[in-house]
């Protein structure tokens, strides 16, 4: 079973329609004060845990949605409801609101984000024993440092596998956590830039590295995945239209994590990720896509010219 951990969030998304690079003065980086004009807005549910659960959904992959709502949640839950993706496990702070973030993407599509944590503060307080054995993959996703290395330790506590993916919380955690995480995980994942940050981070990341699955998204160049010094090339699925980049790494691990569910070889589960990844690429918002299995069974034929019987 996978257990999805990380956050739930309402996201309000924005567009610059030009770009970030004309405006910032490398010199003058450390006195920034500057204003963009946006072009386009919407508010949208999200969050790590929210957007892997909601393609896992659409995959019809049986899953747990570990994690914290707030007293705002309901909305939410219902359309969670009707893709029958179970709640049980989503704990509700009555006093705070669900998590909030605020994303612009510039026309190249690179984004700056703010984050309120809200009810997703409580995430370190959630217990896997009980819910998760060892036979399980844990996703730990983005809770804020505290609450993602909680999860850490519970899972090196527990001996449960898990995957990790530090990307949001590379600002805050520390290096000898950052270590820790890494040291102790079965997959890895992030983009580029924040494997590259790892890897400056961590001393001894080579060692770590060379008995990991390491899963490296690298937008519309596809992706990366490595084990054992192997690395398999992920070409990107064909986008209709690219229309928001926001959302489609979540999307991508719901795809990888769906064919790890179904044990497929690691680069069906990449091209997976990547089919799952361009739904949502071609819809403004995380959770805005959707698709049947058929469906998307037949645009992974389109795409990758092999059957994949889901």
């Amino acid at each position: 079973m996978i257990i999805v951990t990380g956050s739930i969030a309402y996201d309000y998304i924005m567009n610059f329609p030009g770009k970030y690079a004309d405006h910032i003065l490398p010199d003058k980086i450390h006195t920034i004060n500057i204003s963009f004009i946006l072009d386009k807005f919407e508010r949208r549910t999200g969050g790590t845990a929210g957007n892997v659960s909601y393609s896992l959904g659409l995959l019809k992959t049986s899953h747990i949605l570990f994690s914290y709502a707030g007293k705002d949640f309901r909305e939410y839950a219902d359309k969670f409801k009707k893709l029958k993706i179970d709640l049980k496990n989503v704990l509700i702070d009555k006093k705070k609101h669900t998590a909030t973030g605020f994303a612009i993407a510039d026309k190249n599509n690179n984004q700056i984000w703010g984050y309120f944590y809200g009810a997703a503060d409580n995430i370190f307080k959630l217990k896997l024993e009980g819910v998760a054995n060892k036979n399980d993959l844990v996703l730990i996703g983005p809770s804020g440092a505290k609450g993602s290395m909680s999860f850490v330790d519970q899972c090196i506590k527990l001996k449960i596998p898990y995957m990790f993916d530090p990307g949001f919380i590379l600002t805050q955690v520390t290096d000898n956590y950052l270590e820790k995480g890494i040291a102790n995980a079965k997959y890895i994942i992030g983009n580029d830039y924040e494997i590259n940050v790892i890897k400056k981070r961590v001393k001894k990341w080579k060692k770590y590295f060379k008995n990991k699955i390491i899963i490296t998204t690298l937008g519309e160049k596809g992706a990366e995945i490595e084990e054992n010094g192997k690395i398999y090339r992920i070409k990107s699925a064909k986008a209709k239209v690219a229309l928001d980049p926001t959302g489609a790494g979540d999307a991508f691990r719901s795809g990888f994590l769906t064919g790890l569910e179904k044990r497929f070889d690691l680069k069906t589960c990449g091209q997976m990720g990547s089919i799952a990844a361009v739904y949502a690429v071609e819809n403004y918002g995380c959770q805005e896509h959707v698709y049947t299995k058929e469906e998307f069974i037949k645009r992974y034929g389109q795409n990758y010219k092999t059957m994949l019987n889901l």
